[in-house]
């Protein structure tokens, strides 16, 4: 799937340059090879002192990072279910400069090893507190601490998982090699949902499984986002957004289907407005919708992107709420206004496939499937961008509860490494003594 549309892996294009100088330099290509290719993390200290973020030896390579990057931009091809949606944005919509600089590196974290199922679902990476973060490396779920630095093995799906708590509906007899797709973290709750329209919870202060479930049998029945959230009556649900165009909620308290509303379209996002009334739905049409919450009734359409969207997210003041699309751009609406967007923000590569509130409200962070994320400043209504550059694909981000972090999770077969900026304040010299 990767071929049809995502970027080429950075370090076999390098490897090319580098390693391309004939058979005779095979013991030193060798060598370099695996000094290249040696796990090293980059701390605030070292990106002070010129050490890429990444750990990228640019300066022993044949092109430099400034070459890279334009060619990039230039060879990369967007996907696109549209012909030529991203082309259309690109000529009637500007780059907001940038500029900004609300978070500033702090580690990179070559032990933490992202990948991705499916190109265009890239909300792998969840963050529960400024240190802790969950993601998805292969078949395994995994908790990553930046205070203790260690990894840990949440949940292995490749073998056999059955739930260990009984609940009317689960799957007792559970699942065996499950391919998560998609996944979502919440306090001590965590959803993974499956290629084949698996459901897998989990509480994370219990040992085990507490629910499995298949929400389809349909041939087109991939899970393609989880969305955790506070109901209107007080207690935790989530809600699964399916291929099979259909969005299931459950109480994530007693594990029990409460709505099943169907679309017209596979539903690829979704997500609760903070007060519980609206739910933000996109999907395989260009046209997003709010939905009411209590009955599924269509409340209103969201017109104006040209291509299918993947990725949503609302403001915390309920009011205000964010799309992004394979035309590669993020369209901000209003919700009490939406006949048309309060502004079109564009990426410089490709789709945007994830979009985050700060908590405060005051940020936006959105994700591009590589190289990019962007952070708007919502106060300065959109105008000033921090641009966060490096290179591999984006398994997802994620802002801390307190936004004090944000994760970054990079896909690469050298590179692959969690990312972590920490917001900027203004006595940040403090921060050397806690």
């Amino acid at each position: 799937m990767a071929d049809d549309g995502e970027i080429a892996n950075v370090v076999d294009e390098m490897d090319g340059d580098y390693y391309g100088r004939g058979e005779n330099d095979g013991e030193v290509e060798q060598e370099d090879f695996d000094r290249l290719r040696k796990v090293t993390d980059t701390s605030a200290e070292h990106a002070r002192r010129g050490k890429d973020i990444q750990g990228i030896p640019w300066d022993e390579l044949s092109m430099t990072r400034e070459k890279y990057r334009q060619t990039r931009i230039e060879q990369y091809k967007n996907y696109e279910n549209v012909p030529s949606s991203g082309e259309a944005v690109d000529k009637e919509c500007k780059q907001v400069e940038k500029g900004g600089k609300f978070y500033d590196f702090w580690h990179n974290s070559r032990l933490v090893k992202p990948t991705i199922l499916h190109f265009q679902l890239r909300n792998l990476v969840w963050a529960t507190s400024k240190h802790d973060a969950y993601l998805m490396s292969h078949y395994s779920a995994m908790h990553w601490s930046s205070l203790s630095c260690n990894l840990t093995e949440v949940i292995n799906f490749q073998g056999h998982v059955a739930p260990s708590e009984k609940h009317p509906g689960s799957l007792l007899e559970g699942f065996t090699q499950t391919q998560i797709s998609t996944l979502a973290v919440k306090d001590n709750l965590l959803v993974a949902g499956g290629f084949q329209g698996e459901i897998a919870c989990k509480n994370l202060d219990r040992q085990g499984l507490s629910f499995c479930t298949r929400t389809t049998y349909d041939d087109n029945s991939i899970t393609n986002a989880i969305d955790i959230y506070n109901s209107l009556s007080g207690g935790v649900h989530f809600m699964a957004a399916n291929n099979d165009c259909g969005i299931r909620d459950f109480d994530a308290e007693r594990f029990q289907l409460v709505n099943h509303f169907p679309f017209p379209w596979p539903v690829n996002h979704t997500s609760m407005s903070p007060d519980g009334k609206l739910v933000a739905v996109v999907g395989d049409h260009r046209d997003g919708v709010l939905m009411d919450s209590q009955n599924g009734k269509v409340v209103g359409s969201l017109k104006g992107h040209l291509d299918y969207s993947f990725s949503t997210a609302w403001h915390p003041d309920s009011h205000i709420l964010a799309t992004g699309n394979q035309d590669k751009t993020c369209r901000v609406w209003d919700a009490r206004n939406y006949s048309s967007p309060v502004t079109v923000l564009k990426g410089n590569l490709g789709a945007i496939r994830s979009i985050r509130f700060s908590s405060d409200g005051k940020f936006m962070a959105i994700a591009e499937p590589a190289d990019f994320v962007h952070i708007y400043n919502t106060a300065m209504d959109y105008k000033k961008r921090q641009e966060i550059d490096f290179f591999g694909e984006i398994s997802g981000i994620s802002l801390s509860p307190d936004d004090e972090s944000l994760f970054i999770g990079v896909w690469d077969r050298t590179y692959a490494s969690l990312i972590q900026y920490n917001r900027r304040h203004e006595h940040s010299y403090l921060h050397s003594y806690l």
